[in-house]
């Protein structure tokens, strides 16, 4: 925790109230923008009673247990999600396929609709929203195309430095607080937006305000968490590096991938456009199979300070 103070200490001295140790940076024009995030250590996990507060049905409870202990050396990690307009400049310079379709929201279920993709979601969407309709090998081709490009080793973010960034220093269920009904300035979540212009949106679970955005929305439009990442919560549910286990017994605690388990299905965090608040938490964690390619799944980057 020392650590963490001391590393946040220098942020705040840097730029004079943000915790972020350096102004945003590109690789390359084309590259995401990039915010290192400090060195620190931090309780991994969600807390006593918060999933029974949040009404998480039965069957999910316990995933993100037991609480631990993790320390985490300095990356960079992506200001917002990877957008449309980054992964088509990644498509059109290296011809990447992705057929197969794109699993969608019909207005009554989740369905495989082969029209679907990530230049097409079923949405509308400009090159600033987040990319979706993407899996994880996908996600991971674009991490590798930009290692190629820039010499820098990008790659997707492991679970441990996922929850640490979304974080960004609170113990809280979310960076706001405890409240789900209170982050439509911080967080694209299933809203009354959601409910009012989603075909089928009233059968979800739906925060009690109004974001402004029933689908996905351009990053950037909500406030940044105290290390000036922006969407860790909501927008698209994002890609990490991780295999699935179905607890933390026997995670690591050096933030690096857990690369055992079922490798199968791939860990993903931080909610999205079409789940409510109880999953829009920072301990809450999914496991999804990685072929698999959604209307709400996406991706951002990291790589090592080198």
């Amino acid at each position: 925790m020392k650590r963490y103070l001391s590393s946040l200490a220098v942020g705040l001295a840097v730029l004079g109230g943000s915790p972020a140790l350096t102004q945003p940076f590109r690789d390359c024009t084309d590259c995401p923008e990039m915010v290192v995030i400090p060195a620190g250590d931090f309780v991994m996990g969600v807390a006593p009673d918060e999933e029974e507060r949040e009404g998480l049905l039965a069957q999910l409870r316990g995933r993100s247990a037991p609480r631990h202990g993790v320390s985490v050396a300095s990356f960079a990690l992506g200001r917002y999600e990877v957008t449309v307009g980054e992964f088509s400049v990644f498509v059109n310079e290296t011809n990447h396929r992705s057929e197969g379709g794109c699993w969608v929201w019909t207005g009554a279920k989740w369905d495989l609709n082969a029209s679907k993709s990530w230049r097409d979601p079923g949405f509308r969407q400009d090159y600033r929203h987040p990319v979706t309709c993407v899996n994880w090998a996908d996600a991971s081709a674009y991490a590798a195309w930009l290692f190629q490009k820039t010499g820098k080793r990008y790659r997707l973010t492991t679970e441990a430095e996922w929850e640490y960034a979304a974080r960004a220093g609170t113990a809280t269920a979310r960076p706001w607080g405890e409240d789900g009904n209170q982050g439509c300035g911080h967080a694209n979540t299933a809203d009354q937006a959601a409910r009012n212009q989603v075909p089928g949106g009233t059968r979800w679970a739906t925060a009690n305000c109004d974001d402004g955005h029933a689908y996905t929305a351009p990053v950037g439009s909500f406030q940044a968490n105290a290390f000036g990442l922006h969407d860790m919560l909501g927008n698209v549910w994002e890609w990490t590096a991780d295999c699935w286990n179905e607890n933390y017994a026997g995670a690591p605690t050096d933030g690096s991938a857990w690369g055992t388990g079922d490798c199968t299905q791939i860990v993903i965090r931080g909610g999205s456009w079409s789940y409510g608040p109880r999953s829009a938490r920072s301990a809450y964690r999914f496991g999804y199979a990685g072929v698999v390619r959604g209307d709400n799944l996406g991706f951002r980057v990291a790589r090592p300070l080198d």
